[in-house]
């Protein structure tokens, strides 16, 4: 008897020692990684195009008490511009955008003037402006924001010759000149890894901006080199343009992602 147990004894300790040998080295679980996340602050410098639409309320007046002379009328015209420009960003709370830039717009963006009681018209060019301003977005992916801006707008109108309603010219001319207004706005602003293409640093925005000039009053309106006395066009400006630009970010480097 007492053999038989230390036979079975023997037994179930090899039993034992082969089931243990049988079993895998535990697994190893690597930690999982975090999302990556961007980082947006540092300077950037931008160029593009597009193309806009002008605006303007005006009516005649005379230049002693600014009689009108006639009913306010809104005339409208389009064209395209080139911009170039320049800004400084800060990213905090995460995912929330806001920076300052400046930039400054080039081109063609033509309005109608009229004078119906003297029957000229012409056509009023806005060839350059620039703006100043801030910007608050949201980054509705690490590498896409989505933002509204605002500032301050300056902008130089070019001379405008006059013709009759018939097509004749007129002979008389409208002097260019300088305003300044306000703007406000908005766009999307991403990475062009989005469609695929692998650029560090390169983004693409796409903005929309509405501007406004102050009214302007125009009494030089000249006939060869004399004013044509008694007379005034007073008209605002409003510009609303779309603007499609690269941006290049010098201090992005790619997603940032945590090491373990």
């Amino acid at each position: 008897m007492k053999k038989i147990l230390l036979a079975l004894t023997a037994v179930a300790a090899m039993t034992g020692s082969a089931s243990a040998a049988d079993l895998g080295a535990r697994p190893y679980v690597k930690a999982p990684m975090p999302a990556p996340v961007a980082n947006w602050t540092g300077f950037y410098v931008f160029g593009g195009g597009g193309g806009g639409l002008s605006n303007a309320d005006q009516h005649v007046q005379t230049t002693v008490g600014a009689i009108p002379l006639t009913i306010d009328q809104r005339q409208g015209g389009s064209g395209w511009f080139g911009t170039v420009g320049a800004g400084y960003d800060w990213q905090f709370s995460g995912t929330w955008v806001a920076g300052v830039f400046a930039d400054g717009q080039f081109g063609s963006i033509r309005a109608t003037i009229q004078d119906p009681i003297a029957g000229i018209t012409g056509n009023q060019k806005l060839e350059t402006s620039w703006a100043a301003g801030v910007r608050l977005g949201w980054l509705v992916a690490p590498n896409v924001l989505s933002y509204v801006n605002g500032g301050y707008s300056g902008a130089h109108f070019g001379q405008t010759n006059f013709t009759t309603l018939g097509g004749t010219p007129a002979g008389i001319h409208l002097n260019s000149y300088n305003r300044n207004g306000w703007f406000v706005g908005g766009g999307v602003e991403n990475s062009l890894n989005i469609f695929g293409v692998s650029s560090p640093g390169w983004f693409m925005k796409t903005e929309y901006r509405s501007a406004f000039y102050d009214a302007k009053t125009s009494n030089e309106l000249f006939d060869g080199t004399n004013a044509l006395v008694g007379r005034d066009i007073r008209a605002n400006s409003w510009n609303q343009t779309i603007s499609t630009s690269l941006v290049y970010r010098f201090n992005w480097t790619g997603p940032v992602v945590a090491k373990y």
